[in-house]
């Protein structure tokens, strides 16, 4: 697999949310907006891409009985960092995210990468890895950020399209949560056999 194959399997073939069905936590918690699936996708990109590089570059020091106690705490590291920078200058969005944030340390798509790629391979590719593997997991809480946001109250990126009286309110909440990402999962499935 060259670097570009390694770059663009995150985005459809092995997508962390619409292929693989992991971090359903965040996807479904904070993409109430396109702007808190944007942020929460960034956010966890920089630790994907950071734990990446660390594990790779760590993996021949650690013993493998402390193997994922070491990535978490890494990891951990990574999240804490993202938190106090967007705390400092991104309050807004950190007020929005809330609880969501720390819980990036026990995303699977960011624990799975240390595992199952970083652990067993180099830092470029582990950086490409995150990197593809981030910017993916990004896309897709944007994507579906912005589906439920234009069908809950009209609106995109805060940007008003429609009237919020004509929103459908379910899409804003929980439930629309996992109807707008079902659909979304068969378009994409759709898309892919075609």
């Amino acid at each position: 697999m060259n670097q570009l194959q390694n770059f663009t399997k995150g985005f459809f073939k092995e997508n962390a949310v619409f292929t693989l069905l992991l971090g359903m936590c965040p996807t479904l918690g904070v993409t109430s907006s396109a702007v808190n699936g944007l942020g929460m996708g960034l956010a966890t990109t920089f630790v994907l891409i950071m734990s990446n590089i660390v594990v790779s570059l760590v993996k021949d020091l650690i013993p493998d009985k402390v193997r994922i106690p070491s990535f978490i705490v890494i990891i951990a590291s990574f999240v804490t960092v993202v938190e106090l920078l967007m705390q400092a200058y991104l309050p807004a969005l950190f007020e929005s995210l809330g609880l969501f944030i720390p819980l990036i340390v026990v995303n699977c798509v960011v624990l799975g990468r240390a595992e199952a790629f970083a652990s067993k391979n180099g830092v470029l590719s582990s950086l490409v890895d995150g990197a593809g593997m981030g910017l993916g997991f990004a896309m897709a809480l944007t994507i579906l950020g912005a589906v439920r946001e234009f069908l809950g109250s009209g609106k995109m990126f805060d940007m008003v399209i429609f009237p919020e009286q004509y929103g459908m309110l379910v899409f804003v909440l929980a439930p629309g949560a996992f109807i707008a990402l079902g659909y979304l999962i068969a378009l994409i499935d759709r898309i892919k056999k075609a």
